[in-house]
């Protein structure tokens, strides 16, 4: 009985502890220290408890965290960048790649480029084929290394009556490299 009790005492003594450590002046650190009663109540919560009655923190063996409330929780070292390692990379955002809106000079160089391949690719719509380009640039952004599913999204962009299913896998190509020479930015 006498250990449960020394080890609760040692518990809320080190929370205690812990809480004037890591708080930054807020003014919890008297208030937890001149209360006793606080920390009486913090080694006789259900967590210390079961904390004790396993037998407490040993050497060798792993103890569940008490914290007391106002303190920080320590961080988890399975979370990237809160054991001291890299931080974790931020996603990229949805418009990585998407080139901005062409001007009107550029907007005819890429219809020009296009309409050499075939006039049916602009069709009438350079408006709607320019973003159809910057939706391609986007994928060559996304996928710069794999050919054949940037012909194949070229082919899903690239439609027209005649063409439902694309312009071919030929045809696909050749926009591919006339964006890339005309709107798309250079490959990273």
């Amino acid at each position: 009985m006498r250990t449960r009790l020394l080890a609760a005492s040692l518990t809320a003594l080190a929370a205690v502890s812990l809480a004037a450590c890591s708080s930054s002046g807020s003014g919890s650190v008297s208030s937890s220290a001149s209360n006793p009663n606080k920390a009486t109540a913090a080694a006789g919560s259900p967590t210390d408890t079961a904390a004790t009655a396993s037998g407490g923190a040993t050497p060798g063996s792993t103890a569940p965290v008490t914290t007391v409330p106002g303190t920080p929780v320590p961080a988890d070292p399975s979370t990237p960048g809160t054991d001291g390692s890299a931080p974790a990379k931020p996603a990229p955002p949805a418009d990585a790649g998407l080139p901005a809106k062409p001007d009107a000079g550029l907007t005819s160089k890429v219809v020009a480029a296009l309409n050499a391949i075939d006039p049916a690719i602009v069709g009438g719509k350079p408006d709607q084929v320019v973003e159809q380009a910057r939706k391609q640039c986007q994928a060559m952004y996304q996928f710069p290394k794999d050919s054949a599913k940037l012909v194949q999204l070229a082919a899903q962009h690239f439609t027209s009556p005649d063409h439902p299913q694309g312009f071919g896998p030929d045809t696909s190509a050749k926009i591919n490299d006339a964006l890339r020479a005309t709107l798309c930015p250079p490959q990273r």
